[in-house]
């Protein structure tokens, strides 16, 4: 198939079309945005981890197509888990690590039976742990490959922004935010993101970790100061993860596996 068609094609499951997906005869990866829903301080969308993670997905997709790399990118999953005080908020969902495992587990049966050997978890959302899923189903399935990235901590904030304190909703994501899907960021109804810390000095310092409470530690559920971002920010930090991303896939596919 030559280049031109293979940019053509829509690398997302969620609009693709059987016509396009059955042109190529296999995929050398699937690609799986794994978010959240919960408010994001007042101007970003409740789904943000999962549409950045989403977007972030795409773009690599895309590069990777250029580069002979066969992936599509699968429906994102909009379900975390959340820290008390978060759930006392409208609409925020919370979901259990048993039914995070049972939808990975499922993703993972499915593409499997379908010789689709190998998936990488981008995710946007802080409470998400997958390590402990993943060692379960390598258990089960040892010549499956999953990797798990955290789409925000691939490639250090320094250089890209000027917030010391940003966790949720601050200048990074809003940035990334604002470079993707600008009509949905509404900085109109941003709070200042201040945090208040832990009266415990111990816990501050990570000497033990306890989850923090989110209506006792945010007024507006953001965590960062979100008023320095701009879509230039986020788009010189996306893609520099996207690189990271590409070189990581491609790699893996050209040695044919992780160890020598």
């Amino acid at each position: 198939m030559t280049n031109h068609i293979r940019m053509k094609l829509n690398h997302d499951i969620t609009t693709a079309i059987w016509g396009e997906v059955k042109q190529i005869p296999e995929y050398d990866w699937a690609i799986l945005p794994w978010g959240a829903t919960e408010p994001h301080n007042g101007h970003l969308p409740y789904c943000t981890d999962m549409l950045a993670s989403a977007a972030i997905g795409r773009e690599v997709a895309v590069r990777l197509f250029a580069e002979g790399i066969r992936a599509m990118v699968l429906p994102g999953i909009p379900l975390g888990s959340q820290n008390p005080g978060q759930t006392d908020l409208p609409f925020c969902i919370h979901t259990r690590q048993e039914t995070q495992k049972a939808i990975l587990r499922d993703i993972v049966v499915s593409l499997r039976r379908e010789g689709i050997m190998r998936l990488l978890i981008i995710n946007g959302h802080g409470g998400n742990s997958f390590k402990g899923m993943i060692r379960d189903l390598m258990a089960d399935y040892p010549d499956y490959l999953i990797l798990q990235s955290d789409w925000y901590t691939v490639i250090p904030r320094k250089g890209y922004f000027d917030s010391e304190v940003d966790d949720h909703a601050g200048e990074q994501e809003t940035s990334v935010m604002m470079h993707f899907y600008p009509q949905l960021v509404k900085m109109e109804y941003a709070g200042s993101g201040l945090a208040r810390p832990f009266a415990i000095d111990g816990l501050n310092r990570k000497v033990a970790w306890h989850p923090r409470n989110w209506t006792r530690v945010t007024d507006d559920t953001g965590i960062g100061d979100p008023s320095a971002s701009t879509a230039e920010k986020g788009r010189r930090y996306a893609e520099a993860v996207i690189d990271r991303y590409v070189g990581l896939l491609k790699e893996i596919v050209e040695k044919g596996g992780l160890y020598a």
